[in-house]
């Protein structure tokens, strides 16, 4: 297991660990995310977007589920938090975004799906440590 602890003090600060995140990210790479309302999970996606220069401004697919994103890899942008379970996860294809795909899959709320998540994903945890600080754990298992 491989973790990484970071401290943002700022949404600036968290959209750009993002950047250097997904900068990094090969495709095919699943990465779950979890934390309170208001943590940064969507900040931090923010950054990763931009850095696989989408040429857009990801915004929470709370409401859509799922947000694609063009760019030099896909961003597939996925929220779990409307969500009563995994099934209805799989009623709009996730296991499409998933298998055999060339993109990056991010997943907010990701503790409302966990049994559907690969043993390789990328788990990112929030904290919210006070009203501008967060704590940013993330820790990869598997291969």
């Amino acid at each position: 297991m491989d973790l990484k602890r970071h401290t943002t003090r700022s949404p600036e600060e968290t959209e750009a660990l993002g950047f250097a995140f997904g900068s990094m990210l090969k495709p095919g790479t699943v990465v779950a995310l979890f934390g309170e309302l208001g943590a940064g999970k969507t900040c931090f996606v923010q950054g990763a977007v931009r850095a696989r220069r989408a040429g857009v401004r990801a915004n929470s697919p709370t409401y859509s589920i799922v947000n694609v994103y063009p760019g030099d890899v896909p961003v597939y942008h996925m929220d779990a938090y409307r969500l009563k379970g995994p099934d209805e996860m799989l009623s709009v294809g996730f296991e499409e975004y998933l298998d055999g795909h060339n993109g990056i899959c991010f997943i907010e709320w990701a503790e409302r799906i966990e049994s559907l998540l690969p043993d390789a994903t990328v788990r990112v945890t929030f904290r919210v440590t006070n009203e501008t600080e967060r704590e940013i754990i993330i820790r990869r298992e598997g291969t």
